[in-house]
């Protein structure tokens, strides 16, 4: 019987998500709070714990320490079993005095530790996307093929392929052609008004990564795989697209989107994504116990509502909602929403209060705030610039509030 693969999964959870600014004012994008209960994050390691393969190096930089401890708190392992573990790992400055100056360089960086698990095969998957995957499905993929590296890539239309790595294939699924983010992307062939992107997400076999990595090491390049590691692999070495399309995941219902995945980049994309998650019917429905997205324990109660209209919404754990309106949204842990409060097609994070009277409407409102009463955001958009971030596409966010203001003023309200 052949032997199961060593995975190891190296896990590129440094990004900076200047894009998702102010709520990664604080934070790495992978640790920005992700519907209700959720962060980023979660969604690719529930994806490898989900999929049996446990071993996960979570590789840090920007503003890590949310992350950490959000990965202290809701990711920990008893250590009994060796290859069982989700570990973070900063920047060691192994070649050099620098940070991790990109993905490849993190990987490189932390070659000891593919060496120390003896890894047959090493994943290399974004922390920042939200979706669903059995990752055991594309690993076979990789292994029927012989592959160097596998891309795990999906099409879409021709008017996005510029904010992606665009995969030219031949008839076998082997890549001819990589580029990254291009002005004018080849579209699929058959297929005029749709390309093939890479997800950032790789398969790849020990050795062929370890060379790639030392070679791109000795040149001046941008030292990332999308940029650097994959273009150079291609005219050479065996590249492989896996199609995402072909993925199964049990447990998802007949209505939700086939393949489901969304790079929240924007604040735009990050709010599309959360009404993604309402209605009777959702694109992509959390309520999958065959293929959990986990994240923290919250020891609080039930939510609890007296008195309210609340139509098509989430509303998570510890949260108290007294005589006030809600539609359309998703309300985090620990959220008071106080008596003639009306909410609408917003995101409110955990440990926020709304006062009295307060309307709000396609708001994104970040943890630990406190809002006035009466307070008007998403109704007046000059007044909304004067207070807070508005965003191009007219969403306004508030900034994530202090903790210490927070517990002082809940008591105003």
């Amino acid at each position: 019987m052949r032997r199961r693969a060593r995975v190891l999964a190296m896990i590129m959870a440094g990004g900076r998500g200047e894009r998702l600014q102010p709520l990664t004012r604080e934070r790495s994008k992978p640790a920005v709070p992700f519907g209700g209960r959720h962060r980023l994050i979660d969604f690719v390691l529930s994806n490898f714990m989900n999929s049996e393969m446990p071993s996960l190096y979570v590789l840090v930089q920007y503003k890590s320490q949310s992350l950490i401890e959000h990965l202290r708190l809701a990711w920990r392992t008893s250590g009994m079993l060796p290859d069982f573990f989700v570990t973070v790992v900063p920047p060691q400055m192994r070649f050099g005095q620098a940070w991790y100056r990109g993905t490849a360089d993190a990987v490189l960086q932390n070659l000891n530790l593919i060496d120390d698990f003896n890894a047959d095969v090493v994943a290399v998957f974004g922390a920042d996307h939200v979706y669903r995957m059995d990752v055991n499905q594309m690993l076979a993929f990789h292994q029927e093929a012989d592959a160097d590296v596998t891309i795990a890539a999906r099409p879409v239309p021709l008017e996005e392929a510029s904010q992606f790595g665009v995969l030219a294939v031949d008839r076998a699924g082997r890549v001819v052609q990589f580029a990254e983010k291009p002005a004018r992307p080849a579209p699929l062939p058959g297929d005029p008004a749709r390309v093939l992107v890479s997800m950032g997400n790789y398969i790849f076999s020990r050795q062929p990564l370890v060379d790639a990595l030392l070679a791109d090491a000795r040149r001046s390049t941008d030292h990332d795989f999308g940029r650097s590691i994959i273009p150079e692999l291609v005219p050479a070495g065996r590249v492989v697209a896996y199609d995402f399309q072909q993925n199964e995941v049990p447990g998802v219902k007949p209505y939700e989107e086939h393949a489901y995945w969304r790079d929240v980049g924007t604040i735009q994309s990050y709010w599309d994504a959360h009404m993604d998650l309402l209605g009777e019917s959702p694109r992509f429905d959390l309520d999958n116990r065959y293929w959990p997205i986990r994240s923290g324990h919250h020891p609080g109660p039930a939510a609890r509502f007296i008195g309210s209209d609340v139509d098509n919404a989430q509303i998570g754990e510890a949260s108290l909602v007294k005589r006030a309106t809600i539609r359309n949204s998703i309300l985090g842990r620990s959220v008071w929403v106080n008596e003639g409060a009306v909410i609408e097609d917003s995101i409110v994070m955990d440990h926020t209060t709304v006062g009295k009277g307060a309307r709000m409407r396609r708001a994104i409102v970040d943890r630990f705030n406190i809002i006035p009463a009466d307070t008007e955001i998403g109704v007046d958009a000059a007044a909304d610039r004067a207070r807070y971030h508005v965003d191009a596409s007219g969403l306004v966010v508030v900034p994530r509030g202090g903790r210490r203001d927070f517990l002082r003023g809940v008591e105003d309200f």
